[in-house]
């Protein structure tokens, strides 16, 4: 193979995005709604600190935005196994249209009210977590079983845009022409998102779906547990981001340990330049079947390359080792993704959709406590190595636990042969 040969293997693979035209919409209209949504992301903490001038009022914001977004991503989990999916895009997409449109006409205010933003934000919590299951289970309807780690690669590289230029701009906004702006952005964004939805084609549920009831939902917490494969997807990502989740520490970072404090910019943006480059060029995911070891590789790869920054006090190294994690992070949530889309059956992908929010919320979340534990006890380096350390021995120690995880190969699973085999005698592969 020549190196012309091995570069055109790297790059993304587009298929999906020609064969399915509503896998295209769900990419542009994701795309659309990460941008809009990141710089509402950023104009929301910036209005309240105007505001209240406290940084515990900022923070409290987080706080209210969390409880709805367990209980209602639950609960949307469980919906979007029983009702319409494209129904549920399209009303949550409404609901959010609106209730965005009040924090735009709040900020226009001759004086705001915080009181909005927190009930706003909180309601807006509710019903991103309400639509994600229904987004995240589409996507196996959308586009054939072998195509699936390209169309989870396009799904995280068009978040990756968003997340990299969405803050980019709300900055701008903010600073230049307020809040308002902002939250007119995201407005438009929304109503485009909204629109590719309403064009999708009805979505009914499988006729294997239950009612939506709590028993429901446990019912899919018993079926996770009960697949170690899937546990293991869990389970990692939690390991790993509650021991090295280093981003509450980016501002003492920069100040007290690079002493540069004008790179903090730069350390909240290299994680997603590393993931953005991993999924530019994720034309490879498609070769690998051991999705398991790849998962507990690069998780295990995301600890180390956190130790080696914290060990650093050089910014460029520092950069660079964030932007490896960052990459090595996306591999791991390709690879899990690749697992959920290909071995669940779509009467429980919405359920189970559900608990993978709370598998990514609940880790970070916890990861963000400890870190800044650690490093008021002992220092930000330390923080910084030992959870890298300690992630890299978590995320092994859960692989030697869970072998059926690391063993995992989709070419043999059983579940993932039956899924297969389901969807080529329905005609969708």
């Amino acid at each position: 193979m020549t190196v012309r040969d091995r570069l055109r293997a790297l790059r993304v693979d587009t298929t999906p995005l020609r064969t399915s035209p509503d896998f295209r919409r769900l990419f542009l209209a994701g795309t659309v709604f990460y941008l809009g949504g990141m710089v509402s992301y950023v104009a929301l903490p910036w209005q309240l600190y105007h505001l209240t001038g406290s940084n515990l009022a900022v923070g409290l914001l987080g706080v209210v935005e969390l409880v709805p977004l367990v209980a209602f991503g639950l609960w949307g989990g469980a919906l979007a196994d029983h009702v319409d999916r494209r129904l549920m895009l399209v009303w949550t997409g409404v609901a959010q249209v609106v209730l965005t449109a009040v924090l735009m006409l709040n900020a226009w205010l001759p004086e705001p009210r915080a009181w909005v933003i927190y009930a706003v934000g909180a309601v807006l919590s509710a019903a991103g977590a309400l639509q994600r299951p229904s987004r995240e289970a589409l996507i196996p309807r959308t586009v054939g079983h072998d195509e699936l780690p390209a169309a989870v690669s396009l799904s995280s590289l068009g978040a990756q845009v968003g997340l990299l230029a969405g803050p980019a701009l709300g900055g701008i906004l903010v600073e230049s022409v307020g809040a308002a702006a902002a939250y007119a952005i995201d407005v438009v964004g929304l109503v485009i998102a909204t629109g590719l939805f309403a064009r999708l084609a009805a979505y009914p549920p499988s006729e294997a779906a239950t009612p939506a009831s709590w028993r429901s939902i446990a019912e899919g917490a018993r079926y996770a547990v009960s697949r170690r494969d899937l546990l293991g997807t869990y389970v990692v990502d939690i390991v790993a981001m509650f021991l090295a989740m280093p981003t509450v520490l980016f501002p003492a970072l920069a100040t007290e340990v690079l002493e540069s404090p004008h790179t903090l910019g730069l350390l909240y943006s290299a994680g997603t330049v590393g993931s953005l480059l991993v999924t530019a060029t994720s034309g490879w995911t498609g070769r690998v079947h051991r999705h398991g070891m790849a998962v507990v590789v690069s998780a295990a790869a995301w600890g180390a390359a956190v130790a080696v920054a914290g060990l650093s006090t050089s910014v460029p190294i520092v950069l660079v080792c964030f932007a490896i994690a960052g990459g090595a992070d996306m591999v791991s949530a390709v690879f899990r993704g690749v697992i959920w889309h290909q071995t669940i059956a779509d009467s429980m992908r919405g359920r189970l959709a559900g608990i993978e929010m709370l598998s990514y919320s609940v880790g970070p979340l916890g990861g963000q406590v400890r870190s800044g534990l650690v490093a008021d006890r002992w220092s930000v380096r330390t923080s910084v190595t030992s959870g890298g350390v300690l992630c890299v021995v978590g995320v092994l120690a859960t692989a030697a636990w869970l072998r059926d995880f690391w063993s995992y190969d989709a070419r043999t699973d059983p579940y993932a042969v039956a899924e297969r085999e389901l969807r080529a005698a329905a005609g969708r592969d």
